[in-house]
């Protein structure tokens, strides 16, 4: 039988017509050295230089030209709970239509790609096997055999209790995840996020490879959140439907319907915020694009990533808000510096909202960009929102609330600022990583890092960009520095940080002091 196998336990070999050769060299050459060790155990002398220098001829030759060859069936072994239509589908049709041997080749690494990245095998193993004799036209036949080994211990689990020095409170979080529960090689997940007195968070999704007439992946999520704006009177409650239309390693669209409630119980919101307040429905549909060559999301030191997304929103039938366009862009890059295992990180991200009407309107407060909080300026890829040494929503004008209705019968004057975001928003920061010099924490991974981070936002009252003062919007940025230590873990990644605030204004909630923050490795 000749055999030519592939592992999922190596990386994909190319299969660009110049790297063939070495795809099929590589493969046979790791069964000679089986075979070798077989031959040792058994006491039988291992083939000589000769021998193997007149395979590897053979084999150069198979690819380098055109032989022709005919595959008379894929046969897929090795399925038990995964369904065969999941496999089929990523195996597909390259290899039963191979008609060369560089055809087939380049046709098994794609599949045997395609079947690693489902997650759901230990291991994949293409061969090749003559055709059963007494077929018609069997005379250069093969038989490709797929075989796969289904990975176990498909559920996992995470939970973790976490402190906030930043707004004295803690956090219950945790998540279960599933893989191939109904053999589809699906992903069945589900997290939730407790935090006392703030926020609460809870998702489940499903994500389902393309079958059959599926022409792309399938991602479904429900979500529910609860959130207060920084301890004020006013509340939000948010459940949302995203169904995936289309999902590739760099294109993602996704439909979205959201209810949203924004309340104030105790009617101390300013007078511009209490007219959004009520129900809304909320239909968009958001496009992203994303591009990530860095070695590495928590610790890059070299390559760049970009993230471009716009959403059209307003879609929903007889909605009385506005059609509106929110446009977000991201860049980072990571240089290696040689010293210290040094690297300089540095991004900028920017946001805007445009309404698509002829009439003057405001964005409605969802819908805008809030700065403030104390997420990673390395692992976040997703437009501007984070400002070390801010509280969360903590940047940007602010609207004085009004008294609240049982102050006034007292007598007593109470009011609230409501935070009011902007329209377009702008934030940038540099990072500089480095080993600390003890061997104990460079071999767990722990290292320090000095950061300097600025950013702004501003309104459109006008809905025209252009009407927007560049130098007033410059001239007012938010600035913060500092430095701190990171501690990466198998569950998250945790950042203890000393932040300076070099520049703020007198409505901002920024504060000089120790941040703790964490984040998905």
């Amino acid at each position: 039988m000749a055999t030519a196998s592939t592992s999922s336990s190596h990386p994909p070999s190319s299969v660009t017509h110049d790297h063939d050769d070495d795809f099929l060299e590589d493969d046979f050459d790791e069964d000679d050295e089986e075979e070798d060790d077989y031959d040792d155990d058994d006491g039988e002398p291992s083939a000589s230089p000769y021998d193997e220098a007149r395979l590897e001829a053979l084999l150069r030759r198979l690819t380098a030209e055109d032989v022709r060859i005919r595959v008379h069936e894929v046969a897929i072994r090795g399925c038990s709970r995964t369904r065969r239509a999941a496999v089929e589908a990523a195996v597909g049709p390259d290899l039963a239509l191979a008609a060369t041997v560089r055809d087939l080749v380049r046709g098994a690494a794609a599949a045997r790609d395609r079947l690693r990245r489902l997650g759901a095998f230990d291991a994949v193993s293409i061969t090749l096997d003559a055709a059963p004799p007494g077929i018609p036209g069997s005379v250069g036949a093969v038989v490709v055999l797929v075989d796969v080994s289904e990975a176990r211990g498909s559920a996992a689990s995470e939970f973790g209790v976490f402190a906030n020095t930043q707004t004295r409170s803690c956090s219950l979080e945790g998540s279960l995840k599933s893989k191939n529960l109904f053999g589809y090689c699906e992903t069945w997940d589900a997290s939730g996020a407790l935090q006392l007195d703030q926020t609460t968070e809870l998702s489940a999704g499903v994500e389902i490879p393309r079958i059959g007439a599926l022409p792309t992946p399938l991602i479904t999520r429900i979500s529910f959140l609860s959130e207060d704006w920084l301890k004020s009177s006013l509340k939000e409650h948010l459940m949302s439907v995203s169904l995936g239309l289309l999902s590739t390693t760099n294109h993602n669209l996704a439909y979205n319907l959201t209810w949203r409630t924004l309340t104030d119980l105790a009617r101390m919101s300013s007078t511009s915020v209490q007219e959004q307040l009520g129900d809304r429905l909320m239909s968009s549909i958001k496009y992203t694009y994303k591009v990530d060559q860095r070695d590495s999301s928590v610790r890059p030191a070299r390559g760049f990533a970009f993230l471009s997304s716009s959403q059209v929103g307003g879609l929903a039938p007889g909605s009385k808000y506005l059609l509106f366009l929110r446009q977000e862009f991201d860049l980072r890059v990571a240089l290696p510096l040689g010293v210290m295992n040094a690297a300089l990180n540095t991004g900028v991200a920017a946001g805007v909202i445009h309404r698509l009407a002829k009439e003057p309107t405001e964005s409605t407060l969802p819908e805008r960009f809030y700065l403030g909080g104390n997420k990673s300026l390395i692992c976040r890829l997703g437009g501007p929102s984070s400002l070390l040494g801010s509280k969360s929503r903590g940047l940007g004008a602010m609207d004085l609330g009004t008294s609240g209705s049982d102050n006034s019968k007292m007598g007593t004057s109470t009011s609230e600022k409501n935070g009011l975001s902007g329209d377009i928003a702008v934030t940038a920061f540099a990072d500089l990583s480095f080993d600390i010099p003890l061997k104990l924490l460079r071999d767990l991974g722990i290292h320090g890092h000095a950061f300097v981070s600025a950013g702004n936002l501003a309104r459109l009252t006008e809905c025209d960009i252009r009407k927007i003062s560049m130098t007033d919007f410059l001239q007012t940025f938010r600035s913060s520095v500092g430095f701190g230590v990171i501690v990466p873990t198998r569950l998250f990644r945790i950042e203890m940080n000393y932040c300076h605030i070099l520049k703020q204004f007198d409505h901002d909630k920024g504060k000089t002091g120790i941040q703790v923050n964490l984040s998905s490795p």
